[in-house]
């Protein structure tokens, strides 16, 4: 600390400055703000004023936003000089500048620019900027400097030359804001960096343009009602996002970074995610080549076709050191595949974090998997390869480092391992099977030589046992023992149920879980021979019975028609699928029966039966009020979100519609019929299939007309499920007076902003304005006519559970306009060929 030439006159009139007696957003030549009183920005979001942290009386000029709170303080001034007593103020110097300084005329900060007049005013926007304005420009400002937190409009970015890059730095402790030990910003790969004295500690994986793709948690901007974007601007290249002062972005002391949203509806703020918070997101946990997942024990391991560098080190816990390959590549190689050598081979590794140092592949005829692949097959160097649309084709020419495996989400890596590896399985099976073919015979031969002898013993002394029929009674159970045997191989590739259906739970679970079986007998009895009066309803799969078991448990039966578009197929589908779900927005299987032509489910009894009883019953409409139908909303959204991220399977349901969802006691959802469902691999690419299955008015554009089904369908049919909840009315409902199916004649209110005419009349006067245009909002965004327009459902639970609106303006949903919904059953049919060849994919879980 020290005083200035320009400014030692300062003390001499310090004296004579007029300071501020009432709130004000700006500082002008002549002004003070003193100790104790505050700057507020026009709107009254923040403020600007001194502040104490710690009790050690050491204040802080700096900006809060909100009522004060050390959690609120946004940006600090004087974060390296506390000031040691109250007699300082904040004032335009006479050069311009803003300056604290105290009455012995020691200047504690400054902004220190050189400015071309002293006419100089400080402001302090509803954005939380601090601002110098000089002779009408910009002179300097506060998002240009900042200390722990990043505010939307800041400006964040890299320079060709690294040591200019501007970041963020953590505060020492909470209650000390000098420079700590972390920094983040942005790296030249565009990515989100926390460095620890300088080392990176984390980083965010590339930007898709929606999300950074290595964080799980984050959800596209747009859906918090702000975007972000990234351009370049001379030499260097900024991240930015639009003014919304409901969100914030903290770098803690503890080194991670913590993105906030206020929320109006409980006036706190939320922490929607943060980074890193488990060891396998600390960078490189593992060490080269390796791979970090939390779910397992140990949490690293090297990658196929690697093994740790040091045995004994990895044993330790030591995995910093990493991984080495097992055996030489083809390509690294001086013998060519024509001399004997089998070609190297790419291995799927599914839903992980990219590889940092990654280069991107900028050639125009690489637009897709099989041009990416074909880039990096013929580069001996490209040790792996990835390719999603909104990102293009990424290779690695070096080591892979930072890998970690996602629970759920994460991207596709491609990685060179030598053909032997993929041959190396079917060798330890054929292994395993030749040592227990050995073990066996040895078994039968020395049980028969050892009987042979004994019967021959005991025959000379008893004469009662002859050796033929010991003999025959072991050639007998030989026999059987290969027959039960052929039987149940044979039961298992005709793939027919078994009595009893044991389900496997991922290869990081050891746990496995079996679903109860029930005899046909007792399932009659339970519904009373299947009678009418215990009918509850019938659909595409069949008719429902509720029953009651011995026990006094209520089910609710539904048995396969032979007449239904569906069959075993969906059956077994819905089993093995189910019982992998938990979730209280999930209808629950309790079991199943199987007995010859019979197929029957039994599930929880629901006694309020489906939504659709409800929204389209004209005697039960009035039962289902405004809260009910905003709580079914929110708990349908968060059974989908479970199904699409959460869920050990990422499950798309493909048949999502009021008759669907069932509803128990307290009028709680319930999603059910998986008949239908699939498993998704865990990446954001559309699957096709030859055959389309759902329910016209529900169905997406790209699934009813191309076979192309992603989560995306789902968020689809979700949107036209939600519009009518909100409008009691089916999709198919057709608008005379305007010529116009629900989906039309929603956008058209919408853009005449007459939403409340969508509302159903019977809740109408008791709902919530601000709701309804949050959930039309929502509804026509989840049914634009492209799937990546569309939100994903962690996005919508966000918007709907937060109070926030987004901003984008949903897009016109042309099919809504020029599809004919006048067929709402269930629906299956074939696809003929077409002119992209579009042909059944096999889907797997990771």
């Amino acid at each position: 600390m020290g005083g200035l030439n320009d400014l030692s006159w300062w003390a001499l009139i310090s004296s004579l400055l007029i300071p501020l007696t009432q709130a004000a957003s700006f500082l002008e030549l002549g002004q003070s703000l003193t100790d104790g009183h505050t700057l507020s920005s026009s709107g009254g979001s923040f403020h600007l004023g001194f502040f104490s942290l710690d009790g050690s009386g050491n204040r802080f000029v700096g900006i809060w936003q909100g009522d004060f709170f050390p959690d609120n303080v946004v940006w600090v001034a004087n974060r390296n000089s506390p000031i040691p007593h109250s007699t300082t103020v904040l004032s335009v110097s006479g050069d311009g500048n803003l300056v604290i300084v105290d009455g012995q005329n020691r200047v504690f900060w400054s902004t220190n620019v050189s400015l071309p007049s002293n006419d100089s005013t400080a402001e302090l926007t509803d954005y939380g900027d601090l601002m110098l304005n000089s002779s009408g420009d910009t002179a300097w400002e506060s998002f240009s400097h900042p200390t722990n937190t990043y505010l939307p409009g800041m400006k964040v970015g890299f320079r060709l030359d690294p040591d200019s890059n501007q970041v963020i730095t953590s505060w020492n402790t909470a209650g000390d804001p000098a420079p700590g030990n972390f920094s983040l910003g942005v790296d030249p790969s565009s990515q989100l960096f926390i460095w620890e004295a300088g080392l990176p500690r984390w980083r965010s994986g590339p930007w898709n343009g929606q999300v950074f793709v290595g964080i799980p948690g984050m959800m596209f901007p747009a859906a918090y009602g702000f975007t972000l974007s990234n351009f370049i601007q001379g030499n260097t290249v900024y991240y930015y996002t639009g003014h919304n002062s409901s969100h914030r972005w903290v770098l803690t002391p503890y080194g991670t970074v913590k993105h906030l949203v206020f929320s109006e509806s409980n006036k706190t703020w939320l922490n929607l995610w943060e980074a890193p918070v488990t060891e396998c997101e600390k960078y490189n946990m593992c060490g080269n080549f390796g791979s970090c997942s939390d779910g397992s024990t140990p949490i690293c391991s090297c990658l196929k076709g690697f093994v740790p560098r040091s045995k004994t080190e990895w044993e330790r816990g030591h995995w910093t050191g990493g991984c080495v390959r097992k055996v030489q590549l083809q390509c690294d190689s001086n013998v060519s595949a024509a001399g004997g050598s089998q070609t190297d081979k790419f291995y799927l590794i599914e839903g992980v974090k990219l590889p940092d140092l990654g280069d991107k592949v900028t050639q125009r005829e690489v637009v897709n998997l099989v041009s990416c692949a074909e880039v990096c097959s013929r580069n001996c160097s490209c040790r792996a390869y990835f390719f999603l649309d909104s990102i293009g084709c990424m290779i690695w020419a070096v080591d892979l480092v930072d890998i970690n495996v996602f629970s759920t989400g994460g991207n596709d890596l491609y990685l060179r391992v030598a053909a032997s590896e993929f041959n190396e399985g079917n060798k330890k099976k054929t292994l395993a099977v030749y040592i227990i073919v050995i073990i066996v015979s040895a078994g039968v031969f020395f049980l028969g030589g050892n009987s042979f002898l004994f019967c021959k013993w005991k025959g000379r002394r008893e004469g009662s046992v002859t050796c033929e029929s010991i003999f025959s009674l072991f050639c007998n159970w030989k026999g059987k023992r290969e027959e039960f045997h052929g039987r149940a191989r044979k039961k298992e590739e005709s793939k027919e149920f078994s009595d009893a259906i044991e389900m496997q739970d991922q290869a990081n679970d050891r746990k496995s879980y079996e679903l109860p079986l029930f005899s046909f007998s007792t399932i009659v009895e339970a519904t009373g021979s299947f009678s009418q009066s215990n009918f509850l309803g019938k659909g595409g799969f069949g008719s429902v019975f509720k029953g009651k078991l011995p026990e006094g448990q209520e089910i609710a039966v539904k048995r396969l028609s032979r007449g239904s578009g569906q069959g075993s197929e969906e059956f077994k589908n819905e089993v093995t699928l189910i019982a992998k779900l938990q979730h209280r927005n999930l209808v629950r299987l309790l079991g199943f029966c199987t007995d010859k032509e019979n197929q029957l489910l039994v599930y929880e009894y629901m006694p309020n039966k489906s939504l659709d009883a409800f929204l389209f019953g004209p005697n039960k409409k009035g039962l289902l009020d405004w809260k009910s139908r905003y709580r079914i909303i929110e708990g349908i959204a968060r059974g989908l979100l479970y199904l699409h991220r959460d869920s050990r399977l990422r499950i798309i349901h493909r048949d999502l519609k009021a008759s669907n969802i069932l509803l128990d006691a307290e009028m709680n959802p319930k999603i059910s019929d998986f008949g239908l469902a699939r498993i998704f691999r865990n990446d954001s690419n559309e699957t096709t299939t030859k055959r389309v299955v759902g329910t016209y008015g529900y169905m997406a554009p790209e699934y009813a007309m191309q076979g192309l089904f992603s989560v995306k369908s789902d968020v689809y049919s979700f949107g036209v499920l939600l519009l009518e909840i909100v409008s009691g009315k089916r999709s198919n409902t057709y608008h005379s007076e305007v010529d116009l199916y629900l989906l039309a004649f929603t956008w058209r209110l919408w853009t005449e902003e007459n939403l409340m005419d969508l509302v159903d009349p019977t809740v109408r006067d008791s709902c919530s304005l601000d709701e309804v245009s949050r959930c039309i909002n929502v509804g026509l965004l989840c049914v634009q006519d492209k799937a990546s327009d569309r939100p994903t459902m962690a996005s919508v639970v966000m918007m709907l559970e937060s109070g926030i609106i987004a901003q984008p303006i949903p897009k016109r949903p042309k099919f809504s306009f020029e599809t004919n919904f006048s067929d709402t059953k269930s629906h299956s049919s074939d696809i003929g060929s077409s002119s992209n060849n579009t042909s059944i994919t096999i889907l797997t879980g990771r």
